[in-house]
């Protein structure tokens, strides 16, 4: 058996660099950002009114001075002229500052009384002037690799970038090995269960914004297997579920070994999630995970999803972890690195008492993974555990 890291390295090696494509701005959200975008313009492209008011000389922004009102300017309507002594333009928030204009007194501070407007308050001093490129100057960056936010979409538009250059979305098989399967919706034999971990497994990477394609459940024959194989083919990732482990029916490590699989690992120190295996197959990277439904869908959180984000380009690491408090004690942990399920509050975070890797209540239930090393001692309510939660980035 290798280590946590050992077998995470592995896939970070395995795994292809994902072709850069350009996307509509509108569709470019969670997206992995894949070169840098610069500035078309900058931003504000003028100096611009913070406030709606009044632009005039801030030389002569005293309380009292009276103004003549020489025009109007407004966000996307320019005053075209100068504002002289004595004159002032009435303005609002967002509109180009008029040439000869240095402040702008907020309305607050002006009384109005026809073509004339008179500065009754006591003006703070500040210009309420927006200088132009004081957000960001033309060619400025947004740099790269980085999941695309709400708000870097925003600042790409800003920045006049209609098309976005981002990694290709990764293509993810999914084949569900076992006779004992059937499909949600079908009506199983009496020895018979649903294909769980299938669905589960494209609903985790869908959200991290990989194409699925969920194939048909491969029977526990060799035929049956490398057809599946053969749908497979064209995908990034070929995920199988089930039939890595080592009894008389789990022949997907021969099923692959026949069609050509060059396996990397097999079998990691952890738990839930022990009987792990990894390859190539062409261009495609092959992960087998545990038939168990929590041991799949733990394992798609830990080794999964980090192998695909380094893919896309992101850095090769762990998942994103955080810390918390222990709010129930817990035991010495053994030989193996455990990945318990558990419930984070603001107060700290509990283990939950049943942590069978068949129990799929429960992994709904939690909202994260307690990451307890190999040998850990046991742990007292207080103590700061490490976790990684179940969340996107």
């Amino acid at each position: 058996m290798i280590s946590v890291d050992e077998a995470l390295q592995n896939l970070f090696d395995l795994a292809p660099d994902l072709a850069v494509e350009h996307v509509p701005l509108a569709r470019a959200g969670g997206r992995i950002l894949a070169q840098p975008c610069h500035a078309r313009r900058m931003q504000p492209p003028f100096a611009a009114s913070a406030m709606d008011g009044y632009a005039l000389d801030a030389g002569a922004a005293q309380t009292g001075a009276s103004f003549e009102v020489i025009g109007e300017a407004a966000a996307g309507h320019a005053f075209d002229g100068t504002v002289g002594p004595g004159q002032a333009v009435r303005i609002f928030t967002g509109a180009p500052v008029p040439e000869g204009a240095s402040m702008v007194v907020l309305q607050e501070y002006c009384q109005r009384d026809g073509a004339r407007v008179t500065i009754t308050g006591t003006p703070d001093g500040a210009s309420n002037i927006r200088p132009a490129g004081s957000d960001f100057q033309l060619g400025d960056s947004l740099p790269a690799p980085r999941r695309l936010s709400p708000m870097d979409v925003a600042l790409l538009a800003a920045m006049n970038i209609a098309q976005v250059p981002v990694a290709r979305r990764p293509v993810v098989a999914l084949i569900s090995t076992g006779d004992e399967l059937v499909m949600p919706g079908e009506t199983p034999g009496p020895d018979q269960i649903i294909a769980s971990n299938t669905f589960g497994l494209a609903a985790m990477l869908q959200t991290y914004g990989a194409e699925t394609r969920i194939l048909p459940i491969a029977r526990d024959n060799l035929e049956a297997l490398q057809l599946a194989f053969s749908l497979a083919q064209g995908a990034d990732v070929i995920v199988t579920i089930g039939g890595a482990s080592v009894g008389d029916h789990d022949l997907v490590a021969k099923a692959g070994a026949a069609l050509g699989v060059r396996q990397s690992f097999y079998k990691v120190s952890m738990r839930p999630g022990k009987p792990l295996m990894a390859g190539r197959l062409g261009q495609s990277v092959v992960l087998g995970l545990p038939g168990n439904p929590v041991s799949a869908m733990v394992c798609g959180y830990v080794f999964l999803l980090p192998m695909l984000r380094k893919m896309a380009g992101l850095p090769a690491a762990h998942g994103p972890t955080r810390r918390a408090p222990l709010l129930a004690p817990l035991g010495a942990n053994g030989a193996r690195t455990h990945y318990m399920r558990a419930h984070v509050t603001p107060e700290g975070i509990t283990a939950f008492a049943r942590q069978d890797s068949a129990l799929l209540r429960v992994l709904a239930e939690a909202n994260a993974l307690v990451i307890r090393p190999i040998g850990d001692p046991p742990r007292a309510v207080g103590e700061m555990l490490e976790y990684m939660p179940f969340e996107s980035e």
